[in-house]
């Protein structure tokens, strides 16, 4: 199989997949391949929390030209997949000189479907892109082909409690990976200082309590496949369940705005943490570290994109904050705004190049220390 993730995040779910205990993990540039049973499919799928697509490969060949791609598609047996009353859609993906068009190659790929279907039965299946029967995904790079069932349907970043969000909500994979980054297991107290929708909240609690993360999601695309075994499924969210741990520390999330504390807190109630996050009124800037312990902190504060922000004085004040409020702390934080980063004030100790999006960014980590001349900054690492 073939989990589709982040430009960046590929070895962290390496990780993932080995930890949940995946064979011939590989990985790829924003894939990891890896082998497991169908029961596995389903527990990679629930479980994976930097993982967007999960697919299973059916076939792969050598193609050269749009016939040979029609033809090689036909000798599948879509019968073994799909129902003459079924839906179906497909996703196309191309890169090489061969191929260049991936609309006119799901295009050819539908053709050669529907008309194995005509011949053989006089009818054919219909397409549905919003919630067909059956996914079908196929990748071109040069001449090589690979045709694989979506087992997922939509990306697993919709875990299924978000249902409100602001202007510009960050991705729940990519929140995730990014606290996989910053090393956070639960080891202590975590702080989101502009919480927004308060996804960065609830994969940090997903991740210390160990709860699968998509535990909330509505349907994943196996369901409607014609092996879908119920039972087996509930058999592997039993076991992960299993795993669930508790977690003695404080997770915290502030905003200044009432509007979208509001919102955060009811995605909170959604996914079922309210007893680990606790969401305040607070502008970060007149903020002071709470307590003499640790604390992790993670949050992707405004780049200019979508939210009108005087950015260099706002990341300056992000550094004047945390040099002088905020000792005993790791500040993580991801912008694509390489000139506003600047003007933190502070030398990152990690810098990391990731996407938020279609956006370059970085992930960078300023540690803050207790006791350091006029909140000096340190580089252990």
């Amino acid at each position: 199989m073939l989990a589709k993730t982040f430009y960046g995040f590929e070895e962290i779910l390496a990780e993932e997949l080995r930890s949940l205990g995946a064979g011939r993990v590989k990985t790829g540039v924003r894939s990891v391949s890896f082998e497991g049973d169908t029961g596995f499919m389903y527990k990679a799928n629930l479980c994976c929390r930097t993982a967007i697509k999960i697919l299973k490969p059916i076939q792969d060949f050598r193609v050269r030209t749009e016939e040979e791609l029609y033809r090689r598609i036909q000798k599948i047996y879509w019968n073994d997949y799909i129902d003459v009353k079924d839906t179906f859609a497909i996703n196309a993906t191309v890169s090489g000189t061969i191929f260049t068009h991936s609309q006119y190659v799901a295009f050819k790929t539908k053709d050669a479907i529907v008309d194995q279907f005509r011949k053989r039965e006089g009818i054919r299946p219909d397409i549905d892109t919003k919630h067909p029967d059956l996914r079908i995904n196929v990748h071109i790079q040069n001449d090589w082909c690979t045709v694989s069932l979506d087992s997922s349907g939509a990306s697993l970043h919709h875990r299924g409690y978000r249902t409100q969000t602001n202007i510009a909500p960050i991705n729940e994979a990519l929140a995730a990976g990014l606290i996989l980054k910053s090393g956070w297991t639960g080891h202590s107290d975590f702080l989101d200082p502009m919480c927004g929708s308060g996804t960065m909240l609830i994969e940090a609690a997903m991740i210390a309590c160990n709860i699968p993360a998509n535990l909330n999601r509505k349907e994943f695309a196996f369901e409607k496949w014609h092996d879908w075994d119920p039972d087996l499924y509930d058999t592997i969210e039993a076991g992960a369940l299993k795993r669930v741990k508790d977690f003695k520390h404080k997770i915290i999330g502030y905003d200044k705005a009432p509007s979208v504390i509001a919102k955060a807190k009811q995605n909170v109630k959604n996914a079922q943490l309210e007893e680990f996050i606790t969401i305040k009124e607070q502008n970060f800037f007149e903020s002071k570290k709470e307590g003499s312990d640790f604390l992790q902190m993670v949050f992707n504060p405004p780049y200019g994109e979508r939210l009108p922000v005087a950015l260099d004085e706002f990341y300056k004040e992000i550094g004047d904050t945390l040099k002088s409020s905020y000792p005993g702390t790791h500040a993580w934080f991801i912008t694509s705004n390489m000139e506003a980063l600047k003007h933190v004030g502070l030398r990152p100790s990690r810098k990391i190049k990731l996407y938020n999006g279609s956006l370059e960014s970085r992930l960078v980590k300023y540690e803050m220390y207790e006791g350091s001349k006029k909140g000096k900054y340190m580089n252990k690492e």
